[in-house]
């Protein structure tokens, strides 16, 4: 469903690599850690001493590719739509090589990766099922895909994802809402079977972060799957 639907702020709608690619200037002090990364800090699955190929999807600054950079000396493989981004990426020296790809469709070669991730992206796609066949494509059997999302729930309320110009202006990036049984029809279709789920919510962490989002407290905001493939 096109975010439009729920969206109570009416910003202008850019699409994804527009978007993007103006917002990397301040993207990585906009976005909050307890968005994705701590629900990817309280994962039970993944023994990374295990992964030695693994593959960033809708890499970004880097940011995801740092903190799996911490846990493994895994080679680290990235793909984005945005060159802005992957060139704010480049400088971090954390990733093997960098493609400027779509995530449904990267031209990477099959059964190369032991673990596929990808951290709030999926809500720009208009469709789910690209995602799952083509991550199903390029892991290795038995393999792994740690999927982190912009919760389906927080969507519905009004707020998609957005950010301002240097201008000032606000502007909203295209979106789409994916229930999370989409997810699940989606990733079983592909030989994909869900090994953990986890699920973020506003808390009083994140209202020392943004106050005004009292509102929110106790919606969850994020979600996190593990999913194996068979």
């Amino acid at each position: 469903m096109d975010h439009s639907l729920y969206d109570k702020r009416k910003y202008p709608i850019v699409d994804v690599r527009e978007g993007y690619g103006e917002w990397v200037q301040t993207y990585e002090q906009i976005v909050q850690d307890e968005m994705d990364l701590r629900l990817l800090e309280r994962m039970q699955t993944i023994d990374w001493s295990k992964a030695h190929q693994v593959l960033d999807l809708a890499c970004g600054t880097g940011r995801i590719g740092a903190w799996i950079k911490s846990r493994c000396a895994a080679d680290i493989a990235g793909v984005d739509l945005t060159s802005e981004m992957l060139d704010v990426a480049r400088r971090k020296n954390i990733y093997r090589a960098l493609t400027i790809a779509d995530v449904s469709d990267t031209g990477l070669p099959n059964a190369s990766y032991d673990l596929c991730t990808q951290s709030l992206a999926d809500e720009h796609l208009p469709n789910l099922r690209p995602l799952y066949r083509e991550t199903a494509r390029v892991t290795k059997p038995s393999g792994y895909f740690v999927l982190v999302g912009y919760h389906p729930q927080f969507l519905m309320l009004g707020t998609p994802t957005h950010f301002d110009r240097t201008s000032g202006e606000p502007i909203t990036i295209r979106s789409y809402v994916h229930l999370l049984s989409d997810h699940v029809k989606a990733a079983r279709a592909f030989g994909w079977s869900l090994m953990e789920m986890d699920e973020g919510l506003i808390d009083e962490v994140w209202l020392r972060k943004k106050p005004k989002w009292e509102k929110y407290l106790g919606v969850p905001i994020s979600f996190l799957m593990v999913w194996r493939h068979e």
